[in-house]
């Protein structure tokens, strides 16, 4: 016998920043949250070392422990987090309409409200030295880790907006940053062209690759090939930033929800709705512009508020068909 499918008020897809913001606010509302960590519990703060610009944290917090901290503070009001992975979703388009879930490719869940926080997963480069020293000089955010790099000299690999928007800002704290360019042009606009360009600390290498980045425990430097002449050069650098873009987590949602063009969830003015009712995504799953814990934290809590809102009118209306 198949087992019964299980009900469920707030259903919350990913455990990152803002999904156990999320269930903290969702929980204390009493909507009885449960939360599937999908592949990567605590999304991609797992992955730093180091984070000193979360508030609350005077003398700073390496990302696992914070999101074991989060997910305990989200459990102590209530919130079940279960390990599983959320593989297919049948959404509802009434109104109080009850959302059809598939965990695991077998269990199924019908929720009121479902909070999508899966995120969004950077892009790297995939080769072996690259990967080796993840989380030992190798990063995928500037903002997040540049200031461990004060004065030293670093790289960063991409050619648009948000490569030269962060070799930017690592100029400014960075004694030199040496920017790679796998074409023979930038990408970026050319108003952040000409930012990068007017900054005298930034070196553009064009028709530039990685070959290896090198180093045994950290980084400490790094072989450039040129695609075009085959032509290999090290130079000594202390960090490597790769910027090369993000892939949202949505493809399971695909056909169902609105997305932009690079798969990211549209959400409505400033709320978290999407446009199915009492469907809310939070998190870098909608947030391609700022992508930090702290925003994507402040935004699990609207998602978390918008659903509370929802099932109110909800059963308001119920109320009164009743009568």
């Amino acid at each position: 016998m198949s087992e019964p499918v299980e009900r469920i008020k707030t259903l919350i897809i990913g455990s990152g920043p803002a999904g156990y913001t999320a269930a903290i606010y969702a929980a204390r509302a009493d909507l009885k949250p449960v939360v599937y960590t999908g592949m990567e519990p605590g999304g991609q703060l797992t992955t730093t070392t180091e984070v000193d610009n979360f508030p609350g944290y005077p003398e700073g917090v390496d990302g696992p422990t914070m999101m074991v901290q989060l997910q305990q503070q989200a459990e102590r009001f209530g919130t079940e987090v279960r390990v599983g992975m959320v593989t297919a979703v049948e959404f509802s388009d009434e109104n109080g309409g009850i959302h059809k879930i598939t965990v695991d490719d077998s269990k199924q869940i019908e929720a009121e409200t479902v909070i999508i926080s899966t995120g969004a997963s950077a892009k790297y480069l995939n080769t072996p030295s690259e990967q080796r020293l993840r989380g030992g000089g190798v990063s995928a955010c500037a903002v997040c880790d540049g200031f461990f790099y004060k004065g030293q000299e670093v790289a960063i690999v991409g050619g648009g907006d948000t490569a030269a928007e962060e070799a930017s800002y690592l100029a400014n704290i960075c004694k030199k940053v040496t920017m790679l360019v796998r074409k023979d042009h930038m990408r970026a606009s050319k108003a952040m062209q000409h930012r990068v360009n007017s900054l005298d600390n930034i070196e553009i290498r064009y028709n530039t690759e990685v070959d290896e980045v090198l180093g045994d425990q950290v980084v400490e430097g790094l072989r450039m090939v040129n695609n075009q002449t085959g032509e290999k050069e090290e130079i000594a650098i202390t960090g490597l930033f790769i910027a090369i873009g993000h892939k949202p987590n949505t493809d399971i949602f695909k056909g169902q929800l609105e997305m932009d063009e690079t798969g990211y969830i549209i959400t409505r003015g400033k709320s978290t709705k999407t446009n199915k009712p009492g469907v809310f995504a939070s998190g870098d799953v909608q947030d391609k512009e700022y992508r930090q814990a702290v925003t994507a934290a402040g935004t699990g809590c609207m998602a978390a508020l918008d659903a509370e809102r929802y099932l109110a009118l909800v059963e308001s209306k119920e109320t009164v068909d009743t009568e």
